[in-house]
């Protein structure tokens, strides 16, 4: 069985920038080693010969086919429409700091 100490916690606790109470601590020691104990488990389990699983549902991409529609506008009326342009190119303010 998996054992995880209050340091562990504590430690997990300041590396997600999380302020936990001691109750919570407590909660988190115990609920963390069930998780492991599960982990243990299924690294128990033999899985040789098995086949990875990547997808369960049965479903595949749907996705439509690219279809160019005219739209009778040319890119110079289209950039009429804008407040700035850089050549033929439409200019946005900076988004990233």
């Amino acid at each position: 069985m998996s054992t995880i100490s209050k340091d562990d916690v504590l430690k997990l606790a300041k590396l997600a920038r999380l302020n936990l109470t001691e109750l919570e601590v407590e909660k988190y020691q115990k609920e963390l080693a069930s998780i492991f104990e599960y982990v243990e488990k299924l690294q128990a389990v033999d899985t040789e010969g098995i086949e990875p699983t990547y997808q369960v549902n049965g479903l595949n991409n749907s996705t439509r086919n690219d279809e160019i529609v005219d739209y009778k506008t040319s890119k110079k009326d289209l950039l009429k429409n804008v407040p700035k342009t850089e050549g033929s190119l439409i200019k946005v303010e900076r988004m990233i700091g």
